[in-house]
């Protein structure tokens, strides 16, 4: 046997990101996820940050173009190679991988673990470049942060150092839960917002890595509340540029809400229902963003249950950036080869582990759809290590479904734009 089939049969990435995931000691698990990074390195895949990209299209460089940011809830390595395969079919470069602060939570995934299984893939599937993983909304919780706000920010701090030091090299903080509508003017409405996001970048930059500018976003809008103004974005980023110091970058972009909601709104059989999304509003937010000052545009969070021609719309009105997550979570809860075993287990597990969030008048249907997400943390291991002809449709599935998000985004042939402007 040749030295060079050994070194390969030695490096098994499966075996590998299966230690780091669930290996019984800590040791184990770290060298599994060192091995990994140093494999992606040696090949050319990297973690990189998109402020580049968003910096570009903050001075009209490029145009018609909206990013997919991608939350995987569950079995990420699986998810990601599937993100890979349909990214590589399309040349697509322009693509992120993120997870939220409460997803690190219930899904029970730090972000060393996360950024190891999107690097994994990235080997597994031959990908090469700059790879994208972003801390998605680092969100102040507005009762902890009313009893005590210096221990609040010091978590989202501690979170923000553990994120950038595992390659999440994009971070949106989301103060909008501390908007304050009871006040009459926007600026004042906005303090705190500002307050606190300035003070999350000047963390930011205090500590990221020599050579990297750590991609910010911020947040006007709560999502699932009114629609956001132009003068609530002039608002925010006026009282938010003022606490700045001289010579420190900013965010790169800004969230808006349009109208959507977190996972859609289910209906009483447990439908979606059809949700109308002012693009106007994020045409015009992301217009001033851009040309007063100087942003990459304007995100949209909830979009993933929106129905398929809405997500044309998206690069026509310059939206810079868009998420996406519980339409993919539905893929497999609701594929056809998904074990019934297996779901009713988790219906049992959160008949007994999510009680105390069932609503008055919700149906059963619209209660296990609401709460479903918070079984992939203690369901990680089966839905792992599913037959392989079970992960081999439902991955098929979720692998057509991001073809058809890439298509419709126009991120296609876009890797020679990211490699332009990301360095």
């Amino acid at each position: 046997m040749s030295e060079q089939k050994k070194a390969k049969e030695k490096f098994n990435v499966d075996n590998l990101i299966e230690q780091a995931v669930f290996g019984a000691d800590s040791g184990a698990k770290e060298e599994a996820s060192r091995q990994i990074k140093k494999a992606a390195l040696d090949v050319g895949i990297f973690p990189a940050s998109i402020q580049g990209l968003y910096e570009a299209a903050g001075k009209g460089l490029y145009h018609g173009i909206t990013v997919p940011a991608i939350n995987i809830r569950m079995i990420t390595y699986h998810v990601a190679r599937a993100i890979f395969r349909a990214a590589m079919k399309d040349n697509v470069g322009a693509f992120s991988f993120e997870i939220a602060r409460s997803e690190i939570g219930y899904t029970k995934q730090s972000p060393a673990e996360y950024a190891t299984c999107v690097l994994a893939a990235a080997v597994k599937e031959g990908f090469r470049g700059p790879v994208f993983i972003q801390g998605d909304h680092y969100q102040v919780r507005r009762a902890m942060y009313r009893e005590n706000p210096a221990a609040e920010l010091d978590d989202i701090k501690k979170l923000i150092k553990d994120s950038i030091e595992a390659g999440f090299y994009n971070i949106d903080i989301d103060a909008s839960t501390l908007v304050d509508i009871s006040k009459t003017d926007l600026s004042e409405q906005q303090e705190k917002n500002s307050q606190v996001t300035a003070e999350m970048t000047r963390f930011i930059r205090s500590i990221e890595p020599k050579g990297i500018t750590v991609s910010v976003g911020g947040e006007i809008g709560e999502i699932g509340k009114g629609n956001s103004t132009v003068e609530d974005l002039r608002a925010f980023m006026d009282g938010y540029l003022r606490q700045l110091p001289k010579g420190i970058k900013g965010i790169s972009k800004i969230s808006v809400q349009t109208g959507t909601t977190h996972g859609g709104i289910v209906l009483p059989d447990g439908s979606i229902a059809k949700i109308s999304i002012d693009f106007n509003t994020l045409k015009a937010l992301s217009k001033v963003s851009r040309e007063e000052y100087g942003l990459g545009g304007a995100v949209q969070h909830g979009a993933s249950t929106l129905p398929d021609e809405a997500f044309d719309m998206f690069p026509k009105v310059e939206t810079v950036e868009v998420h996406l997550a519980t339409g993919f979570q539905n893929i497999v809860y609701d594929s056809t080869c998904f074990p019934k075993e297996l779901l009713e287990q988790i219906h049992r597990y959160l008949d007994v582990n999510c009680k105390n969030e069932r609503k008055e008048g919700e149906t059963t249907e619209q209660f296990y759809y609401n709460t479903r997400k918070k079984a992939f943390g203690d369901f990680k291991k089966e839905l792992w290590h599913l037959p392989e002809a079970i992960h081999r449709q439902i991955m098929q599935e979720l692998e057509e479904r991001f073809t058809l998000m890439f298509h419709k985004l126009n991120v296609k042939n876009t890797a020679d734009l990211v490699k332009k402007y990301v360095k």
